[in-house]
């Protein structure tokens, strides 16, 4: 891995064509143009086009809620903060193309950068079928490449003469594109380390069709994904097993992944079973009833509800899909606009209120020892100077 993107940071173009043929199997230009693009987009399913138009409006309506706000605030008379909020230059987003092609990864990620007002956004999938050039169409996408992998990571984060560098990159993708995520992150900022996606359900009550349905969904995402369902009720634990053993039935990563990373637990309550579900931290947590929700909370995302289905969040509430996993929610939340902007405090100070502050600043500087500080803040009150 760490190969790969050295090769792609020193060798630019010449080795990112030559990992582009030998994993992705281009042999042309690693760019789609715009007219592929619509060409690619008049071949989508006219109901998938509405959906991905309405999957837009939703996640940009979530989105313009999420930037953060510019303010003034008068400290004292004569001080004055202004908060900036500024868009990042350039951005680049990873669609996964691996198993299936995912056009919802496009609008999760490209989406709120536009809303963000980003100007340059680039898109980067190994597979960028035309579901997802109509993604790219609708969300404002400024290039995309039909590259994936480290080698597409490395690009973004460097830059070739084709692929210019990014400021942060965003977007889920398998254990080869985190690992170089986490490679490139001292030079160009990421979103976050994403390990398998995860769904923890805690329910005392329900369906135990609905609920077997939600934990085969996950699991069908990959081998490695992790389906866990805790549960206070004995009997409703029984009937799910067996309910998750008959939909499985037939399909074989799904049942791969549940013997492998899948799991019932029973807990002596519903407050321990909640208490297990924040240790776990997961990616996406689901409850069944509301009263569960009146406490701390520690996950990627929350739904509530019989008929709040996660799958429900991953195309159309608006609520951003890509989220932290392995713990990760321990410290932050999901992707939103307010990743792709930057956030500067302006400060503006008059000798009045240099002067009123100076009682503040001149203890805290000696007190540290920085008899510098102390002078820069008394020379510009003197009178003689």
């Amino acid at each position: 891995m760490q190969a790969i993107v050295e090769a792609v940071r020193t060798g630019g173009d010449r080795a990112l064509a030559r990992f582009a043929a030998r994993f992705d199997h281009v042999s042309g230009s690693i760019e789609v143009t715009p007219k592929e693009m619509r060409d690619g987009a008049a071949r989508v399913d006219p109901a998938v086009r509405r959906a991905i138009a309405t999957a837009t409006a939703n996640i940009a309506a979530v989105a313009a809620r999420q930037i953060p706000k510019h303010f003034d605030v008068e400290v004292v008379s004569g001080v004055s903060v202004e908060q900036r909020i500024e868009p990042l230059a350039r951005v680049g987003c990873y669609v996964p193309g691996g198993r299936f092609p995912l056009p919802s990864s496009l609008l999760m990620t490209a989406v709120p950068a536009r809303v963000a007002g980003v100007p340059e956004v680039l898109v980067v999938c190994p597979r960028p079928e035309p579901a997802v050039m109509a993604a790219a169409l609708e969300a404002g996408v400024t290039r995309l490449f039909r590259i994936g992998g480290a080698h597409a990571v490395a690009a973004l984060a460097f830059g070739t003469k084709t692929i210019p560098r990014v400021d942060k990159i965003v977007g889920p993708g398998n254990r080869y594109v985190a690992a170089a995520k986490a490679l490139v992150s001292r030079r160009c900022a990421i979103d976050f380390f994403a390990g398998p996606t995860e769904i923890v359900i805690v329910a005392g009550a329900g369906r135990p069709a609905w609920i077997a349905a939600d934990l085969i969904a996950q699991a069908e995402h990959d081998p490695d994904a992790r389906a866990i369902f805790i549960t206070w009720s004995r009997p409703l634990a029984g009937r799910v097993v067996t309910a998750v053993a008959e939909r499985s039935a037939g399909r074989a990563i799904v049942r791969q992944s549940l013997r492998a990373n899948g799991a019932v637990i029973l807990t002596r309550s519903a407050n321990e079973a909640m208490a297990l579900a924040n240790r776990f931290a997961p990616e996406h947590l689901v409850v069944d009833r509301e009263a569960l929700t009146r406490r701390p909370l520690t996950a990627g995302a929350v739904f509530v509800g019989p008929y709040t289905a996660q799958a429900a969040g991953d195309y159309a509430t608006g609520s951003n899909h890509v989220l932290p996993t392995a713990g990760a929610a321990r410290f932050r939340g999901g992707l939103s606009a307010a990743d792709f902007v930057r956030v500067m405090s302006v400060q503006r100070i008059t000798r009045a209120g240099l002067a009123r502050l100076a009682p503040t600043i001149l203890p805290l500087a000696r007190a540290e020892g920085l008899e510098a500080h102390a002078e820069s803040i008394e020379v510009r009150l003197r009178r003689d100077r």
